[in-house]
Parts: structure tokens; sequence; C-alpha cells
């Protein structure tokens, strides 16, 4: 590789200041490195940080300084370029992010220089919302969450998988999540966690008001259908990895399949799934 994007998150301490340190290694290494701080957009799709007009045709590698919130966002904002991208994580958890800013740093972009590395494709899934306005769409990389908007009761919702009447939530909400997404929040909401290179999807109820409420594994062929009942089926919206909110009323419906989009990641290390898994989230 020899052509470069960074994108920093400026909220992140010292980003900004290593995004120009690895700029001048990368150039003076003769590769080409361009970039700049991630900048909210005012209103547009979601929040929007980068412009994929803003990145050259010859970019053959994006570089996110942050967290896992940075890298998604910039898989979300660049999905129809297909830019291998790679994380440098400035925060604490950080599943996605190759490499933290305490580590070598330098011989992680040695490697990218001399095409030591490996690319992995990640799954997406997309979410269409119909209603009395029409369609309106939205993509996610780790998973598509049905909430509250502006109620406190529990969400009345009818769930539906390829077309097939399936189950009657009342429930804080749900959670349709990637294998990517497995260890974000249905991890926490107690669903499965997922190996990244499967090819399924896991709906897993948010505080279900049930004594048999469970998370279900799902194909990746799946379609799966979420419709606000006619009593209590009020305040609810479809938030696509934390960003991009979609409401949904009585009447509409939610549709969520796995995407066409991808996004690819490039591993530099042969660290099994498992083994990042137990040094994240038990730490010795």
């Amino acid at each position: 590789m020899k052509h470069f994007y960074l994108i920093a998150n400026p909220t992140k301490q010292g980003a900004e200041g290593l995004a120009r340190q690895i700029g001048d290694y990368l150039r003076a290494k003769g590769a080409t490195c361009q970039g700049s701080p991630q900048q909210r957009e005012p209103g547009g799709r979601g929040h929007g940080y980068t412009d994929p007009s803003d990145i050259p045709d010859s970019t053959q590698c994006v570089i996110t300084l942050g967290g896992d919130g940075t890298l998604i966002q910039a898989a979300r904002d660049l999905v129809e370029r297909r830019i291998p991208m790679i994380g440098i994580n400035m925060g604490t958890m950080g599943y996605l992010t190759q490499i933290a800013r305490g580590e070598d740093i330098l011989s992680m972009l040695d490697a990218m220089l001399e095409d030591r590395f490996r690319l992995e494709r990640r799954m997406m899934v997309e979410g269409t919302v119909r209603g009395v306005d029409g369609e309106k769409k939205g993509i996610a990389l780790n998973e598509i969450v049905l909430t509250r908007r502006d109620v406190l009761h529990p969400l009345r919702f009818d769930l539906y998988v390829n077309g097939i009447f399936l189950n009657q939530y009342a429930a804080d909400g749900m959670i349709l999540a990637t294998p990517t997404g497995s260890t974000a929040y249905n991890l926490s909401a107690g669903g499965p966690i997922v190996t990244p290179a499967a090819r399924l999807m896991a709906l897993t109820p948010i505080c279900s008001h049930s004594l048999y409420a469970r998370s279900i594994i799902l194909s990746n062929q799946d379609v799966v259908t979420i419709k606000p009942s006619q009593a209590g089926g009020e305040g609810q919206m479809a938030v696509f990895d934390g960003d991009l909110a979609l409401n949904l009323g009585t009447g509409e419906s939610l549709e969520i399949r796995e995407s066409q989009s991808y996004t690819t990641l490039i591993q530099l290390r042969d660290v099994s799934f498992l083994e990042n898994l137990r040094s994240k989230m038990n730490p010795i």
C-alpha cells in the first residue's frame, strides 16, 4: 500500500497530534497521506463525519484514530467506496481497532507499506422504514436498535421473520446485531457473542416483559419486519449504529436484511477472535 487517508477524532486526546506524526512518517517512506479531523456536518444523513468526495480515488487504506465508534462512523460514511480500513484505538475497549496508541504504531505502518496483512470482510445490515411519508433507509455495521423516542412505558411491537409472525413483544426495545456488533449493545443486553467470520443476525430483546424472551439467531438470508402494535405502539424509533435515527409509528414498519454493502478491515496479526475477546473483557 502506498496511498493512505487519515480520519482523526478531535474529541480524543492526542489524536490530531498522532495523525500528524503518522502522516509525516508515511510521506517520509514515499507514500501519500491525506486527511483531516472528523467534522460533524449540520443536518444531512445521520451526524456525518467524513464526506466521501474528500477521499482521493487513489486511496488504498483509511486509518482511523479514535475508537470503535470512529471506525464504525467512517465505515458508514464511506460504505460505497469500499476502501479497506484499520483503526488505532485512542479510547478504552476497542474490539475493532487493531492497535492501541501505546503500541508500536510504526511497525503497523511498515506492515501496511510492505503488504504484510490480510483483509477481513464484515457484513452490514440495512433497514427500511416504510410509512406515510414513503421510505427511509439506513445502514449499520454493528446493529439496528428499535428503542424509545419520547415515552417511558414499554414499547409494544410485532415481529415477523420472512413474513411469518413470530411474537408480540412488550419491551424497552429490540436489537438486531451483526456478528461485528455482537460484542457491543447486544452483549450488554445479554445476547450471544458471535465470531466475526459468521454470516448471521442476532435478535436480542431489551428488558422484555416476558419469562420466555430470549435471543434468536437468524440466517443472513432472513428478513426481519417490526411493526408497532396498535395499542402502545407510539414513541418508537430505529437507531443505526447509535447515530442515524428514523421515527417509527403505528401503521409503519421497519424491515431489516443483510446489506449488499460491506466493510473491509485490515488485519495485521493472527490473533484469534476469542483471544482478543478475552484480553479486552478480562485484561490481566
